[in-house]
């Protein structure tokens, strides 16, 4: 379990309440007490969803919309404390791990079934562990089972998997192994992608027969019609590209609180996201446009803090030309003022980042080395380098248009800002945009890019989730090799605790400021936005909002 110094420092970051909405601060985020309201409330939740969900197999799915639906779905072994990214007890009511960090046993809840009546035990867990871990072709693609092939490094036909198998102690009892240590497991655990799912739906509808390629997979009949959890709702249906239903499953082992009913509405658009919202056809949405936020709070509507779990950066693509010095990069960090760029063009509550993730994550390093905003200083380490008004530096500066991200409201703002103040020190930028599809493919799949906006909201409480995603291998999105700093994460991934943890990582983070890849700009804050009868919405830095709890007025 984590430390109580941790476990403090999590608290910190517990969602902030607006306009008189009040967040659940309950000790489970399943199982609350029933909240008392009016009998005529409709007990119909609406929720602006941005697209339609790629899986409604969690095994299946890495993204923000499908795990948002998994959540009132699925419940996995471990779960989150509400109002941070702390992992708590769920499914599994506690556990232990062996001295030798190799493998955990759990203690399972009891009286619990699947919506489709087969009861949750031992057996269905290691069912889905075993599932996963035998995925083949396709399944195994990052663009299906991305949260287990690097996580557990592979699968039993590779040969790289650090699953080491699941052994049943009792219905109520299970051992799950692993070949090298991962301090990390159980944070990780708290993922959608580990849910545990009725072995009985998974056989009956085909769950594991999927097909296409990597590039563009086909789901199963389970992922697109039966998807079958032990959470307080059930699946209703999903028409693509209009919306996705669920409804109270009555048998729900904790208190089901007050909505008996959820629908998520796809509303691509921003701007008509907060119309419908304006208009009564939803109850609320994500991700609200900075300057949308007075004129809602001014109307009446409910505005929620979502603790920012993220980080916003400026990443440097060292294969492009002038990139690869270390003068030109700090040069380039040295121009940036993020306390102008937050105060100008990001939501109230924003912090500016030291390093590539928050202070609330172990191994956050306290007096780890900044690059202070001195454009003067900048001017003179581009001159060293070789670049002045005669033969000034030039660079591509890509940033991704139509587009709004926890850590990146309004790329094309953020882009604005930072143009002017690279291009105050002398820097010659050339503008390329792409819409966010095309952007991805372009910063990951290639090199024809050079400084870039991008960003990450943690998935699971753990520094491997953050500087070990960004600067674990080689990558076409930084175009460096740097093989000191990926054997440091590499060993610092399988050490056992987190007291282990915290210098491996402090000194991991020091390598990545002394190499400077990019610049951490800021920790954004993300709003979402409610109609007035939303009292109660739990909202989580990780996301894990749960509707069970939430509660209306009318």
């Amino acid at each position: 379990m984590l430390s109580t110094s941790r476990r403090r420092a999590l608290a910190t970051i517990a969602a902030v309440a607006i306009s008189g909405l009040v967040l659940t601060a309950c000790s489970s985020q399943r199982g609350q007490e029933e909240s008392e309201a009016p009998s005529d409330v409709d007990t119909t939740f609406v929720f602006g969803a941005s697209g339609d969900p790629s899986s409604l197999d969690p095994a299946f799915a890495s993204d923000g919309e499908s795990f948002r639906i998994s959540r009132q779905i699925f419940e996995g072994l471990v779960g989150v404390a509400p109002g941070t990214a702390d992992p708590a007890p769920l499914l599994a009511e506690s556990w232990e791990q062996s001295e030798d960090g190799l493998s955990y046993t759990f203690q399972l809840k009891e009286g619990v079934t699947f919506h489709d009546g087969t009861p949750f035990n031992g057996e269905a867990v290691c069912f889905n562990f075993d599932r996963q871990n035998n995925f083949t072709g396709v399944a195994q693609s990052a663009s299906m089972s991305y949260y287990w092939g690097s996580l557990m490094r592979g699968y039993a036909d590779t040969g790289t998997s650090i699953y080491d198998g699941c052994e049943v102690g009792s219905d109520t009892e299970v051992t799950i192994s692993l070949t090298q240590p991962f301090a990390g497991f159980i944070p990780a655990l708290s993922l959608p992608a580990f849910a545990i799912q009725s072995p009985t739906a998974l056989e009956e509808f085909n769950a594991d027969e999927v097909g296409g390629t990597a590039e563009a997979p086909t789901q199963s009949e389970y992922a697109t019609g039966h998807p079958t959890g032990t959470g307080p709702f059930k699946f209703d249906s999903w028409e693509p590209g209009a919306e996705t239903t669920v409804s109270v499953y009555g048998d729900y082992w904790g208190e089901q609180g007050q909505v008996e009913k959820v629908i998520f509405k796809v509303i691509g658009d921003t701007t008509a996201r907060r119309q419908a919202l304006e208009s009564g056809s939803i109850d609320g949405f994500d991700l609200v446009a900075p300057a949308d936020l007075g004129a809602l709070e001014d109307a009446g509507f409910n505005l929620v803090n979502r603790a920012p779990f993220n980080v916003l950066y400026l990443a440097f693509n060292q294969a492009a030309e002038g990139l690869d010095d270390i003068k030109v990069r700090q040069a380039l960090t040295q121009a940036i003022d993020k306390d102008a760029l937050i105060s100008q063009v990001l939501p109230e509550g924003t912090v500016a980042a030291t390093q590539f993730m928050p202070d609330t994550v172990v191994g956050w390093n306290p007096d780890v080395t900044t690059y202070e905003y001195d454009p003067e200083a900048a001017k003179a380490l581009l001159a060293e380098a070789g670049y002045d008004e005669s033969n000034p530096l030039e660079i591509m500066f890509n940033y991704p248009v139509n587009i709004s991200r926890p850590y990146m409201p309004n790329p094309e703002q953020i882009f604005a800002n930072l143009q002017s103040q690279l291009e105050a020190v002398g820097v010659k930028i050339t503008a390329e945009s792409n819409e966010w599809g095309e952007y991805l493919d372009r910063m990951q799949g290639g090199s024809d890019h050079g400084i870039h906006l991008l960003g990450w909201t943690g998935d699971y409480n753990d520094p491997d989730n953050f500087v070990g995603v960004f600067f674990g291998a080689a990558t076409n999105e930084w175009g460096f090799d740097n093989p000191e700093l990926f054997q440091a994460l590499t060993d610092a991934r399988g050490l056992k605790t987190e007291e282990e943890q915290v210098p491996a990582y402090e000194s991991i983070n020091e390598q990545i400021a002394q190499f400077i890849p990019g610049v951490p700009l800021a920790h954004p804050v993300p709003t979402l936005a409610f109609a007035p009868r939303v009292t109660e919405y739990p909202a989580s830095p990780v996301q894990d909002e749960v509707y069970n709890m939430v509660v209306l007025s009318e």
